[in-house]
């Protein structure tokens, strides 16, 4: 029984790649804290005063929704080229069905509108704003999925805009612009020497290199230029700022790392998608160590070795489960 059950949850769990939502739950987590302690600073009362038990589980469940619903969206629209160059994967592989799955997509998407359409229920400060922003990051995601990901620079540019987007979520009024602003920045870079590595089609071009750092220059001066004229307390500074700093250096020697001791640019590709990734949580300690309070730091941080691991817990399950199958006999010259 408990095999059956293995093998059917597994499939579910790769297709919606759950090993690291806790990096979406981390960057909205974030924004919602750092919005409490806004609101400490302008009440001078405790921080916990400030926060919502409910909006931090619907925050949870956005996270989920929004990206379990891009992920098994994009292997849904991707099934038939996946059955070519990846047939291990769920669809292809016949783990599960085009059926569930779509079904498994619609109901992640209904979670994250239901988690969005709590801050309305409850009267939340711009709940309409942070239901809008669900929507809005759930079409750029579609948008990725569908178109962005086959155009290279608007589908890297999109990656970090859904970052940023998702961010906001729980605070729509951004309290503090640099933590959303950096995930921007650092998704779409990080997106885009990852695909260099892993020599991805079509072929990154001097255009596209260009291009990318265009949009992303124009997008971080109109987000500055339009939050310094309509809220300037969201450029709140203080030497906390200087540990967000800290950790970017931090990642670029660790990225210099990977790629020195990777042997094969692909393999070192993707060991540096999967550690930008985890180091989002970094980041979100990091601001909140600054701009919150340690405690709160060190309780998000601990999800990056809860992301890792339930990583390294997939991978191993994964090999179990195929390892226990029955092994598929074929008569010779059949």
């Amino acid at each position: 029984m408990l095999t059956t059950i293995s093998q059917r949850l597994l499939p579910v769990l790769q297709l919606t790649r759950m090993a690291l939502v806790f990096t979406a739950i981390a960057d909205s987590t974030c924004g919602l804290l750092l919005r409490a302690a806004r609101q400490r600073a302008f009440n001078h009362n405790r921080l916990i005063e400030n926060l919502d038990i409910y909006q931090l589980a619907a925050v949870a469940v956005i996270s989920v929704g929004l990206y379990g619903y891009g992920m098994s969206l994009n292997d849904i629209i991707d099934r038939r080229r996946d059955s070519q160059i990846a047939s291990h994967r769920p669809l292809p592989s016949g783990r599960i069905g085009v059926v569930t799955a779509h079904v498994i997509c619609a109901l992640l998407a209904i979670g994250a509108l239901l988690g969005g359409g709590y801050f309305v229920y409850s009267g939340a400060a711009n709940g309409w704003a942070t239901l809008v922003l669900v929507i809005a990051t759930g079409l750029l995601i579609t948008f990725y999925d569908s178109a962005g990901k086959y155009l290279v620079a608007p589908g890297l540019i999109s990656l970090g805009l859904i970052r940023f987007f998702h961010a906001i979520i729980p605070a729509p009024e951004m309290p503090l612009l640099w933590h959303p602003l950096l995930l921007l920045n650092h998704v779409t870079i990080l997106s885009t020497v990852a695909y260099l590595w892993e020599q991805k089609r079509p072929a990154l071009t001097p255009l596209h290199w260009w291009t990318v750092l265009g949009m992303l220059g124009f997008i971080d001066a109109v987000s500055i230029g339009l939050t310094a004229w309509r809220r300037p307390f969201a450029f709140w500074i203080q030497p906390g700022l200087l540990l967000p700093a800290a950790a970017v250096l931090l990642f670029i020697i660790v990225a210099f790392i990977i790629r020195r001791r990777m042997g094969q640019r692909r393999e070192a590709g993707q060991t540096l998608m999967l550690y930008g990734l985890l180091w989002l949580i970094v980041y979100d300690a990091a601001f909140v160590a600054g701009y919150v309070n340690w405690i709160a730091a060190i309780l998000l941080l601990l999800l990056m070795p809860v992301a890792y691991l339930s990583v390294q817990l997939m991978r191993w399950w994964s090999t179990l489960v195929v390892a226990s199958r029955r092994p598929d006999y074929k008569r010779a010259g059949a």
